[in-house]
């Protein structure tokens, strides 16, 4: 797990348009790069509306939100759409910006064994470090408790 005061690693990914996106942690204030499972399931939408839902808050702290999953670009789209989603979402179908994140690896379900992504959000700060990092999220309250601790670190 990547911890405060490192260098975030550089980010360049498809996003669900299919464009090449290159992750600018200097277009805002802090930029918010979570790490979900998989595209449509209830957590991980879960997450995302969560993010939608407090989009102005986001907006007005000038913060910016990227959701990584190793979902195809082709699953991303419908996904983004089906939830109005307003920020980006990208493509690691291969996990290796999510490993240079720390958050990609084996995991257990129902008695298989798999490489997958890892449920976890960096806060990075325009000059590309780490300011706040949480692993294993819960999927639920997880924008408002990024919001509350940006909101504490600029007191």
């Amino acid at each position: 797990m990547l911890e405060p005061g490192d260098s975030a690693p550089e980010i360049t990914l498809r996003d669900h348009h299919d464009e090449t996106v290159t992750v600018d942690p200097s277009a805002a204030r802090y930029t918010v790069v979570y790490f979900y499972p998989r595209a449509d399931t209830p957590g991980c939408t879960a997450e995302a509306c969560g993010f939608r839902d407090e989009w102005g808050a986001f907006e007005d702290a000038d913060v910016a939100v990227v959701g990584i999953s190793d979902d195809p670009v082709d699953d991303l789209e419908p996904f983004a759409e089906a939830y109005d989603l307003p920020f980006t979402l990208l493509s690691d179908p291969d996990g290796a910006v999510a490993s240079a994140y720390d958050s990609y690896g084996e995991k257990q379900m129902f008695g298989n064994t798999f490489d997958g992504v890892f449920r976890n959000t960096y806060v990075i700060d325009a000059s590309g470090t780490v300011v706040l990092a949480y692993e294993g999220v819960s999927p639920e309250d997880h924008a408002t408790e990024i919001l509350d601790d940006i909101a504490a670190r600029d007191d």
